[in-house]
């Protein structure tokens, strides 16, 4: 006669790390959405972080030409909110 292991009937629970990555993809936007939500969620991770200064004015200058000719207005206003964030850290910083 054969033996058989016992069958388990329980729903397997997710392991930390896969509970983790459904958070952060509910966190970020997928392709799908536009750049503006996405960069706002993506603002909204953030953590306190050294960045040289030529990034930071690099970042805001390309966000002020999104806040002129972005394609919504969400991305717009984001973009020039963004950018002044930026600016203001500069200055702080100096």
């Amino acid at each position: 006669m054969r033996k058989t292991a016992p069958v388990s009937t329980t729903t397997p629970q997710p392991s930390p790390r896969t509970a983790l990555g459904r958070g952060v993809s509910t966190l970020i936007p997928g392709p799908a959405a536009s750049s503006g939500e996405q960069a706002a969620a993506a603002l909204a991770a953030l953590r306190t972080a050294t960045v040289h200064v030529g990034v930071l004015q690099a970042a805001a200058v390309l966000l002020g030409e999104l806040a002129r000719t972005g394609e919504d207005e969400t991305t717009r206003e984001t973009a020039a909110t963004t950018a002044a964030l930026i600016e203001q850290a500069m200055r702080t910083a100096e």
